[in-house]
């Protein structure tokens, strides 16, 4: 997570105004009618690829200022797996067991990547049938909600809405995750070397100013550098980690195959967390030079998806093995604390978090500025412009490091995010996206598969969002008992 971030980025940002905003006024283009009607939109047949809707490729009308190459995509998707989500898969596997622990992630991992398939094509074909070369998320479920179920369309004027909340929430949930990150494992090592142990809250008030300085850098372009040190950085703590992990490791019939059934919520939201980045993923494929390599049983991103589900996998089995009921929220706190080899990946990785840090919270920062305060100011000069928005960017850091001060539980953010956001984003949102897609033709394939298959998913969805939220918010609450 660093260069990856930058690019990414750079990408979601460009989606969520630049392109979005230019491209959004075509919703009534061919057929789209306005004043959030139903659209009449031409019938699907991409389920086998027999019946192409017309001459119109979406691909061919992109304008990609620097494509990537199907090498570049699949390391950037690879990289994007490194981060504080891959740390906290020991905790997770401790919270589900071994058994369940792998077959649970190879089940997540499979869903979340069939899910991006449904929305990336459904995608497509509004692309193709609106004859414009991108949609953003959020304006693909305004405009199939709109085509969609009678009780669905009105609620399409809140679907963007809804989409650019939960992915504002989400990124900023990740923020206040490296937050608590970083001061945890800098406490780690300083309490080493000074008798006064200082409580990890302030640690965070440290980190306070010079969070709000590094997102002032309104042009990404110049932490790349930055980003590229720590990729190196992540990859060489990783690699001592793993060292550690092999050290001495138990045998796995020591551990638990099977954990506590109430634990399992915990255990999706954290696995969801790690795992679910429709973001990342949506940007990657836009910014991709030959596209229609992304999807298909061997496409890039299937590549991608297993590898690092296999990663997720590894880490969770052997970190859990390694060190089972005390595992924490980052496996990086589990190693000792009086080793200079093992302090130095805890910084390696405060360094690194700290710069993602950054990239993260810039796509809330652009949805924001963009979306909802930019427009509004106006005919004002350029310099009061410039004024309000580095104003909601200190606003938006203080408020995450209020959260993380409020509540410093790494491994329950983790979960609580995952399961508040991604459940909706990366399951019930591309399922609803198809279902409405298809509502006008009644193309769901033979005994309506396609629209049970999608209701069962907006229900596992809601569900997860649901009972995943109220056991993270209810174990945060009782942490404090």
């Amino acid at each position: 997570m660093t260069k990856l971030d930058a690019d990414n980025s750079r990408g979601r940002a460009s989606e969520y105004s630049a392109i979005c905003k230019a491209r959004q006024e075509n919703g009534d283009h061919k057929g789209a009618a306005a004043g959030g009607a139903m659209i009449s939109l031409p019938q699907v047949h991409y389920l086998d690829g027999s019946q192409p809707l017309d001459d119109y490729n979406p691909h061919l009308h992109r304008n990609v200022e620097t494509p990537t190459t199907n090498t570049e995509t699949l390391i950037h998707l690879l990289k994007g797996s490194l981060g504080t989500g891959i740390l906290a898969m020991p905790n997770a596997f401790f919270k589900a067991g071994l058994i369940v622990g792998f077959v649970g992630t190879i089940l997540i991992g499979s869903l979340c990547t069939y899910c991006i398939h449904v929305l990336v094509r459904s995608q497509y074909q509004m692309c193709r049938q609106l004859r414009v070369p991108i949609l953003s998320y959020p304006r693909t479920l305004e405009l199939a909600m709109k085509q969609g179920p009678r009780v669905l369309r009105g609620f399409s004027t809140y679907a963007g809405t809804a989409v650019n909340a939960f992915l504002i929430v989400y990124q900023l949930g990740i923020c206040c995750v490296y937050i608590v990150f970083v001061a945890t494992n800098i406490k780690q090592v300083v309490d080493e070397y000074h008798e006064t142990k200082l409580d990890v809250r302030l640690y965070m008030v440290m980190l306070l100013l010079p969070l709000i300085l590094i997102n002032w850098v309104r042009n990404l372009k110049l932490l790349a550098p930055f980003s590229s040190f720590a990729n190196v950085i992540t990859f060489v703590g990783l690699g001592i980690t793993l060292y550690y992990v092999f050290d001495g490791i138990p045998s796995p019939s020591e551990r638990n195959m099977v954990g506590h059934v109430v634990d399992l919520p915990l255990f999706i939201g954290t696995t969801l967390f790690a795992l679910e980045a429709v973001g990342v993923i949506i940007a990657l494929e836009y910014n991709m030079k030959n596209p229609v390599d992304f999807g298909g049983y061997c496409g890039v991103f299937n590549r991608g998806m297993v590898t690092i589900v296999f990663m997720y996998v590894f880490v969770g089995f052997v970190g859990y093995v390694k060190y089972g009921e005390a595992a924490a929220g980052s496996i990086t706190l589990n190693l000792p604390t009086d080793q200079k080899l093992a302090q130095s990946v805890k910084i390696m990785f405060a360094i690194a978090i700290f710069i993602t840090y950054a990239l993260q919270c810039y796509v809330p920062l652009e949805i924001v500025w963009s979306t909802y305060i930019k427009d509004r100011l106006g005919q004002a000069s350029s310099t009061k412009k410039l004024l309000v928005e580095y104003l909601m960017r200190t606003c938006i850091v203080i408020g995450t490091f209020l959260l993380a001060v409020a509540i410093p539980r790494l491994e329950l953010f983790i979960s609580l995010f995952g399961a508040l956001c991604l459940s909706a984003l990366g399951i019930a949102f591309p399922a609803t996206v198809e279902l409405c897609l298809l509502w006008p033709s009644k193309s769901y394939g033979r005994f309506y598969w396609i629209l049970v298959k999608d209701i069962l998913l907006i229900v596992c969805g809601i569900l997860g969002l649901v009972i995943g939220t109220y056991v993270s918010i209810a174990n945060i609450v009782h942490s404090f008992l």
